[in-house]
């Protein structure tokens, strides 16, 4: 066999084996990598590399340096799902760095980590001002996780006392111009349903590059040609709007009715269309 072709061989095998050890190891991004598993796959990958152009190492050295590596990266995870204490020895565990807006000068020096280095982090995170945090970590990635005084943090409906309706994930049921059948079903519609709704909007399905659906049913779509703008769904607002009406007439004919009764009813209406208001006012906006 001629050697070029060897070398395609080698290196078309190498790919798949370094790809399927780290699907099977690895379950994170680089990013986020520990030094134990940055260094393995590094090492795994520098035995594929040399091992698929030089022919001159026989294949089977090349198999045996591998799967011992791999034998010791699949003993080293097991063992740390064991034991705590082998876990913070391979993997490290995360360290406080500041702690009530004060630095812990001692931890960053243990980690060999510099003041620059936390506060470039710290703007990371969009922390300009160490004595706006109260408590910071530094992981064994090399990140920083940061927790603000409760001042600091922004405000959320739960503060404010603002009910919200709650969001589930939205499926995406069209792509590149073409249905997912699947996604409409997950949700209970179908395709005359997104038909229906497309040409509300004057789109037509192959003119769609994305097509999302909220957990109200609401359908969102973003075109290939961008200088296409697509109208804004009204049927929430309109709704809305409609029982606001509603609410408000019941009110109108309440004052206007001379028959005690009447306005005894009304007024009650207006009362119940309040409260429906109420309830369904965070489902709408």
């Amino acid at each position: 066999m001629p050697g070029w072709v060897e070398i395609i061989i080698r290196s078309v095998v190498a790919f798949f084996i370094l790809l399927i050890t780290a699907k099977l190891f690895i379950k994170k991004s680089i990013a986020h990598f520990s030094y134990f598993e940055a260094t393995s796959m590094f090492i795994i990958g520098v035995i594929l590399a040399i091992g698929s152009f030089n022919i001159a190492i026989p294949v089977g050295y090349s198999l045996t340096a591998l799967i011992t590596w791999l034998a010791i990266v699949g003993i080293v995870n097991y063992i740390s799902l064991k034991s705590i204490a082998f876990r913070n020895f391979i993997f490290g565990k995360g360290i406080p760095v500041i702690k009530d807006g004060k630095v812990l000068e001692d931890n960053l020096k243990k980690e060999r980590f510099t003041t620059d280095d936390l506060l470039k982090q710290l703007r990371a995170k969009n922390v300009f001002k160490v004595a706006d945090v109260e408590f910071a970590v530094l992981e064994s990635s090399g990140d920083i996780n940061v927790l603000l005084k409760k001042e600091n943090q922004p405000l959320t409906a739960k503060d404010m006392l603002i009910p919200v309706a709650p969001i589930k994930e939205p499926q995406t049921i069209a792509m590149d111009g073409k249905v997912i059948d699947e996604a409409l079903a997950t949700i209970g519609l179908n395709r005359g349903w997104l038909e229906g709704e497309l040409e509300k909007q004057g789109v037509a399905i192959e003119n769609v590059y994305l097509g999302q659906v909220d957990s109200f049913g609401e359908l969102s779509v973003d075109l290939f040609d961008d200088k296409i703008k697509v109208p804004e769904p009204k049927e929430k607002p309109l709704l809305l709007a409609s029982i606001k009406k509603v609410q408000a007439d019941l009110e109108i004919f309440s004052l206007q009715t001379e028959n005690q009764d009447a306005k005894a009813l009304f007024i009650n209406c207006a009362s119940e269309m309040n409260d429906v208001l109420k309830k369904v006012n965070k489902y709408l906006h």
